[in-house]
Formats: C-alpha cells, sequence, structure tokens
C-alpha cells in the first residue's frame, strides 16, 4: 500500500477546492488530546504500582502491644536482637516513640505524646526476599521470644490500594482502544461524506481510466495528512497538560505520587501515538473507500 503524505497541488485541488482547514483536522486534535491524557494516565499510574510493589515486598512491621511499658521495652529489645540476628533479614530499625506520636497526632492531638498512653513499640523489618516462608519464619520467631508480638505485612495494608491502581491501569488502556474505535469511525464518516460530495469528479477519472485504489490513495492520503497534523496538535497540548499535572504532584512532596513520573519510554509511547492514529485512519479510510467504490459498480 502506497501512501504519501505530501499531496500534489492537484490533489489538494481534487479532495479540498476551498483550501480552508479541515474539521477533521480538529477533530482528530481532541481525539488525540483525549487519547494521550488516557495513555498518560494509565502509563503513570503502571509505574506508580510498581514502585508501590517494590517499596513493600518484603517489609515487616513487628508490633509489641504488652501494656506495661517496662515488659514492652524488654520484649522489644529481644525481639529487636533475635530479628536483626536471622539471615532472612535485611534491616531491622525500631521505631521511635516520638516518630508514633508525631503519625498519632492527626488523631489524638497532644494526647499522643503522653508517656502512659500505651502505644505498641514497633520495629521495620526489610527481607531480603518477601516470601512467605521468610515472613512466617520471622514471625515464628519474634513470638518464641516476645509473646505479645504481632507481625503485619506492609504489603497486606496497601492492597486495596494496588488494585485499584491496576483497575485504573485497565481503565486507561480501554479507553484508549475506544479512542482508538472511534477515530475509526470517524474516518469511515468522513471517507463516505467525501465520496458523496466528489461523487462527480470521481466519476470522470474512471471514465479517464483511473483505478478505485488510485481514488481511494486520494481520500486516505488527505485523511492521513488530516489525522498526523491534528494528532500533533493534540498531543503537543496533551504533553503540556500532563507536565503541569506533574509539576504540581511534585509540589505536593510525597514519595507515592513522585512514583508517579512517566518514564523516558513512555515519553516516546506517547509521541508515537499521533503516527499510530494516522497509520489506522489511512487503513480505514482505504478500507471504506475501496469497499464503497466497488458497491457503486
Amino acid at each position: 500500500m502506497s501512501v504519501r503524505l505530501i499531496a500534489s497541488a492537484a490533489d489538494r485541488r481534487l479532495l479540498d477546492e476551498s483550501r480552508r482547514t479541515r474539521s477533521m483536522t480538529w477533530i482528530m486534535a481532541i481525539m488525540l488530546f483525549l487519547t494521550v491524557l488516557a495513555a498518560a494516565l494509565g502509563l503513570a499510574t503502571l509505574r506508580g504500582a510498581g514502585l508501590l510493589d517494590r517499596q513493600l515486598a518484603g517489609r515487616l512491621t513487628v508490633q509489641i502491644v504488652e501494656p506495661d511499658a517496662v515488659k514492652r521495652d524488654a520484649e522489644a529489645a529481644r525481639a529487636l536482637d533475635a530479628v536483626r540476628a536471622m539471615p532472612e533479614v535485611a534491616k531491622a530499625v525500631p521505631v521511635d516513640r516520638a516518630e508514633l506520636s508525631r503519625l498519632l497526632g492527626p488523631w489524638l492531638g497532644a494526647d499522643g505524646a503522653d508517656p502512659d498512653l500505651p502505644i505498641p513499640a514497633m520495629i521495620d523489618v526489610d527481607l531480603g526476599q518477601g516470601t512467605d516462608a521468610a515472613v512466617a519464619h520471622v514471625s515464628a520467631v519474634a513470638r518464641a521470644v516476645a509473646p505479645t508480638v504481632r507481625v503485619d505485612r506492609q504489603e497486606a495494608w496497601m492492597s486495596p490500594v494496588a488494585r485499584f491502581m491496576d483497575t485504573l491501569v485497565l481503565f486507561a488502556g480501554g479507553l484508549v482502544l475506544l479512542m482508538a474505535a472511534a477515530t475509526g469511525a470517524v474516518v469511515i464518516l468522513a471517507a463516505r461524506a467525501g465520496l458523496e460530495t466528489h461523487r462527480s469528479t470521481i466519476d470522470v477519472l474512471h471514465m479517464l481510466g483511473s483505478t478505485d485504489v488510485q481514488v481511494a490513495r486520494l481520500f486516505q492520503r488527505r485523511i492521513a495528512i488530516d489525522t498526523l497534523i491534528g494528532g500533533v496538535l493534540g498531543t503537543i497540548c496533551a504533553v503540556g497538560a500532563v507536565l503541569f499535572a506533574g509539576l504540581q504532584l511534585s509540589l505536593l512532596g510525597s514519595d507515592m505520587l513522585n512514583g508517579l513520573a512517566l518514564e523516558q519510554r513512555d515519553w516516546i509511547a506517547l509521541a508515537l501515538l499521533p503516527v499510530l492514529f494516522a497509520l489506522l485512519a489511512t487503513i480505514a479510510a482505504r478500507a471504506s473507500v475501496l469497499s464503497a467504490l466497488r458497491k457503486t459498480l
């Protein structure tokens, strides 16, 4: 299939007598704007989900819930020593009580700093490999030296967030596919409308010996140019919106939100969308025009 993106002057006079900006260009600009936004959302969420998995895999929180402060501190010390000595554990760090009080501040206010408040002692544990067997072994060792120990996997706490992010990725991918299908439908309608508008001209071309394929090339080239120009415009606007949103997220100072940043290959994928949509529009226009011309013979 031969497609020239630079149309000759005769072709432009044939299919675009007014030489005004075609509505197809602006329609494609809007379609690509929405598509690039959806794709950027999906890619950023996918990056964030991957970062969340890497951060939480193999991370445990060991809690000593003994209400007596003296016994609690003794159990915490024994549990810390036992856990640190395990080969599965890469790092074990006790959580400072002042830090716990600060975290509880939004819910308890000044009472969070009360020394008589029975706040559990906590130990953050990083495993070399976050397997179920390693987690079970750490839990067993910790409970053996501290009866009131409770071991929680941080991955389990964030599983609802991870599921939501996976759903968001699927939603964004579905939206991109939906926009591609809508683009194909718009191209088919535009090609059929062009055929009806230029029916007399096409009849003359047929009488002069032009084939259906040659006529179809005129339409697919024009539509490809309109789609590519509109797609580039829409993509530029969408990339600007994505960069602005990324700047706003970076100002929030959240590690999780910063993980939503796009990588170089993501930007390349977004830049290729106008080309892919132009190719899709070319194929749809060719198929639609050839099908319509064959039915009229």
